[in-house]
């Protein structure tokens, strides 16, 4: 190949330009192309592939035969629920999080699982063959083929020769194709393993598992295109003792579901109850706390929402956020003061849902305005309160979905009051005291004198 010298490719889409430009012409994203060294195929070659190939097959859509095992579950419960059922033959997978959160394990874990009935080839660029085998001997994982290996052409070949069934790749920044220059994890070179492996797993049939790393920016590393070339885009987030696995887009199943995990000594863990494991250690008649009740997928699961609103002596307050959208945080404390009259303009407003848990779910608005009012009045709610609704810019309480699931979950572990928005035909549990609200106001003082 004939050296043509660098381009710049934008790490949001991966368009290559000739020249760098502060705009991507492509996707319109500022500050995203970086430089990369590129090799310029043969024109001659190129076109002959094209030529050389059969015409596609056209078939209906009717007339495609399935076959009899579509999924294939991967062994662990929680991972089932995130992929929709299970692993779909001829999938590619891409598994990212934070350094250290577990990707490995995780992987290693569903690999050695489906080892036990299918034949598994874990490839691994980080790690040497007995690393892999110290790794595995604690996760139980025996069964599985293992290769060290940075070269996509070898792992193409060693698929050829062992036709594994399923196919982990850890990591795909390490990976590097021969035909493109540039050191693995540039962009151009995950463009084309991935493209490589993708054609792999739709031409084979061989299901792939990628761990892709994540930048400081918290994206993953590599272009935009990558979470568009595979079917499923997993991230594994939490804080030290949970892990949460959800899905960003699955073309086989919903990106609504989570799975709950814990370390320990052996691995993750399947935490098949997460509300009690989230709700464990609640501090109980201490302000600036309230217990939502969140849907993820058609799973309920309860939560601990802490909010901490103290005086600032700096003419700027400070907003910090973790769990929740920090836009949607901010147009809550925004109705808090107009709506339920508690000014917070000259104090520091700290809000943070327990567990590592990222919420986007609108039930959350009440939780976490009660939350606030709590801490702003300095005035407990009743340990066995939860709540939940929608709050809008007038201050009204809107009605949420799987409103009576969430009732029956809150009432299993003990709560047995709960504000709620003000819907009709709601199911309640015996024994269990609801208090409906049209307003934010209403709802503040119906949870405070409860």
């Amino acid at each position: 190949m004939k050296q043509r010298g660098t381009a710049f490719f934008c790490t949001e889409c991966g368009n290559e330009n000739a020249k760098w430009m502060g705009k991507c012409p492509s996707c319109g994203a500022w500050n995203t192309l970086v430089e990369q060294p590129v090799e310029e195929k043969s024109r001659t070659a190129r076109n002959a592939k094209r030529t050389q190939g059969a015409t596609a097959e056209v078939v209906r859509l009717d007339e495609v035969r399935l076959a009899e095992e579509v999924r294939v579950s991967t062994g662990l419960g929680e991972a089932d629920r995130v992929l929709g059922g299970g692993a779909v033959s001829g999938a590619l997978y891409l598994l990212s999080g934070d350094p250290g959160i577990g990707k490995s394990t995780l992987l290693m874990q569903i690999c050695g699982e489906l080892s036990r009935r299918h034949k598994v080839l874990y490839c691994s660029g980080e790690e040497s063959v007995r690393q892999l085998r110290l790794r595995g001997e604690r996760l139980s994982s025996a069964n599985m083929l293992v290769t060290a290996q940075t070269e996509l052409d070898g792992l193409l070949d060693a698929v050829r020769a062992e036709k594994p069934e399923f196919l982990a790749v850890d990591s795909i920044q390490t990976m590097r194709c021969g035909e493109v220059s540039g050191a693995p994890g540039s962009v151009s070179q995950v463009r084309e393993c991935a493209l490589a492996l993708m054609r792999l797993a739709k031409d084979e049939g061989v299901t792939i598992f990628l761990v892709g790393h994540i930048t400081k920016e918290g994206s993953i590393a590599g272009p935009k295109v990558l979470e568009h070339m595979v079917d499923c885009v997993l991230y594994l987030e939490g804080d030290r003792h949970l892990r949460v696995l959800r899905a960003e887009k699955n073309r086989f199943g919903s990106t609504h579901e989570i799975g709950v995990f814990e370390m320990a000594g052996d691995g993750l863990r399947e935490v098949p109850n997460p509300s009690e494991t989230l709700l464990a250690g609640r501090p109980v008649n201490v302000s600036g706390t309230c217990v939502a009740c969140i849907v993820e997928g058609v799973r309920p699961v309860l939560t601990e929402i802490q909010a901490l609103v103290t005086p600032t002596p700096f003419p700027s307050p400070r907003r910090t956020v973790s769990g929740l959208e920090y836009n949607r945080a901010m147009l809550l404390l925004a109705v808090l003061e107009k709506r339920a009259g508690l000014y917070a303009g000259n104090q520091d407003a700290y809000i943070n849902v327990v567990g590592g848990l990222r919420v986007s779910d609108t039930s959350v608005d009440l939780p976490t305005l009660l939350a606030l009012a709590s801490s702003h009045t300095d005035k407990p709610l009743p340990p066995d309160l939860t709540a939940f609704g929608e709050v809008g810019l007038a201050g009204e309480i809107r009605g949420v979905p799987f409103t009576e699931q969430r009732l029956m979950e809150a009432y299993r572990l003990g709560f047995t009051s709960a504000v709620i928005p003000n819907v009709k035909h709601t199911p309640i549990p015996e024994g269990m005291r609801v208090m409906k609200a049209k307003t934010l106001k209403e709802a503040c003082k119906l949870a405070f004198t409860s």
